[in-house]
């Protein structure tokens, strides 16, 4: 046991160690400036997404908005509650600023590989479609490279569908048992139940779920932050020129500086909004839209909700707050969360915190589900094998709630992780011209005075595309 835990140690440091980070960051710059500045330049139209319910052609189909609420439902989790809290006691109030810059520079990695995921998805039912990284390598870079794309379905498995899930399991029980005193084990069942009937409905169970349950966390965390900030709104500049003064080293509170912040801002921010990860485009994939870049814009403004929003509001009540003591060891991690929130709005903020953690935890525990699951079908499309993995999944999310220290055997997790998403930026650098095609057609109809371009199939005959996942786009719907 100890071997292969030292064997993933090593993985880890390959991959989150020296490599993935540096790469993750270079190439969103790339991505960003080849691009044009995309994500600039389309931000106002990723606000268009809210209004709608449905802009597919389909109402029974996946709508953009109903992708992009299941996508912010798996960013955001415990990196946007306990992560924040972990890299400005580790980083400064400095590592803030640099969660906000990697995310912007996210939101151009996102756009491009959940546009490619769109382009390559494949239709498997009347109202149902599958892609992501995986289906993009194969479709994409051809069968023969079908090995790469089956080393990162077993990687998105072992990570999100088993390891995370343990994690959300063990995070909502024990913030249950510590604010309401109730035993993991009806937690752990309770959780259980609630997944299991979610997730044996399939993406469209999934996405109904989303579409109630994260706007409700989103808005309801939001408004508390507000509330914070409203309080202390003579302090906001001091705190806001403090985060500045640290990212750039003119202001020190913790060993190591200007790094500390660099590192710790780089490395939550990543882990929180999982631009370049591979993950989110699994999702992306389902929607029914016109075009690959509308859902790749919609799917950059997930990136913007959980970092520059949700995550920005952990930082102002952690740092408005007089709990946080720079430098300080102690608290951190959640617990620094949930104590700032107390010095500001009272005791029974705490519990205000345990159901937001619970909602988070739930959003994602479905999100991962979907992500193994959609990871399976690239080896087996089995029914047989997709309600093992479901009931396991249960059991996974049980386990990790009523037995804390179980969730320890999935120190593989991580590295996997760094795995999937080297893989992902592989297959992202090799396609990368044919998402610069999509881009320049897009932008090319937008300019012929088209309000919502289309994907016209016949303009990409050269490339292994669905026809049928493309049968309700033509030119004439673009009027």
């Amino acid at each position: 046991m100890e071997f292969i835990e030292a064997f993933f140690g090593v993985i880890g440091d390959l991959t989150w160690g020296w490599s993935l980070i540096p790469i993750l960051v270079v190439f969103g710059l790339f991505i960003t400036i080849t691009t044009g500045f995309v994500q600039f330049e389309f931000f106002g139209r990723m606000w268009r997404v809210l209004s709608s319910n449905n802009n597919a052609a389909d109402p029974n189909a996946i709508s953009a908005r109903e992708a992009l609420l299941v996508s912010v439902g798996g960013r955001v989790g415990g990196g946007n509650i306990a992560g924040v809290a972990v890299a400005i006691t580790l980083g400064g109030p400095g590592a803030v600023f640099w969660m906000w810059a990697i995310a912007l520079v996210g939101m151009a990695t996102s756009l491009v590989e959940c546009s490619l995921a769109q382009l390559f998805k494949r239709r498997t039912g009347e109202n149902e479609c599958r892609g992501g990284p995986a289906r993009s390598i194969i479709h994409g870079l051809g069968a023969d490279y079908k090995w790469l794309a089956v080393i990162y379905a077993i990687c998105l498995i072992a990570a999100f569908g088993l390891g995370f899930n343990a994690f959300q399991g063990n995070t909502v029980a024990g913030a249950v048992e510590d604010s309401l005193g109730i035993s993991r084990l009806w937690t752990g069942i309770g959780l259980a139940i609630v997944a299991g009937f979610i997730i044996f409905g399939g993406i469209h169970r999934i996405a109904k779920a989303a579409d109630v349950v994260v706007p409700i966390m989103a808005i309801g965390y939001l408004l508390m932050a507000a509330v914070v900030i409203l309080i202390n709104i003579a302090d906001v500049p001091a705190v806001f020129m403090s985060i500045v003064r640290n990212a750039f080293g003119f202001e020190e509170v913790v060993t190591g500086g200007m790094g500390a912040a660099i590192a710790q801002g780089l490395r939550r921010g990543l882990f929180s909004n999982e631009a370049g990860l591979g993950s989110a485009p699994n999702v992306a994939a389902t929607a029914e839209v016109r075009h690959p870049i509308s859902q790749g814009i919609t799917q950059a403004f997930s990136v913007f909700i959980d970092t520059i929003l949700i995550c920005s509001c952990t930082a102002f009540v952690i740092l408005l707050g007089d709990v946080y003591v720079p430098g300080a060891e102690g608290i951190d991690g959640v617990a620094l969360t949930q104590q700032s929130i107390v010095s500001h709005l009272g005791g029974w903020a705490q519990y205000f915190l345990t159901a937001a953690i619970l909602l988070f935890a739930f959003s994602s525990i479905i999100y991962n589900y979907y992500l193994g699951e959609n990871a399976l079908t690239v080896m087996t499309e089995s029914p047989i094998a997709l309600n093992v993995f479901r009931v396991a999944i249960m059991g996974i999310v049980f386990l990790g709630a009523v037995a804390p220290g179980a969730t320890a055997v999935f120190f593989f997790s991580d590295p996997m992780m760094g795995i999937l998403a080297l893989v992902n930026l592989l297959a992202i650098m090799m396609l990368f011209p044919v998402a610069m095609r999509l881009l320049k057609d897009f932008r090319r109809q937008l300019k012929a005075g088209v309000a919502r371009p289309v994907l016209n199939p016949d303009d990409y005959k050269d490339l292994d595309i669905d026809l049928d996942a493309w049968k309700g786009t033509a030119p004439a719907e673009a009027s």
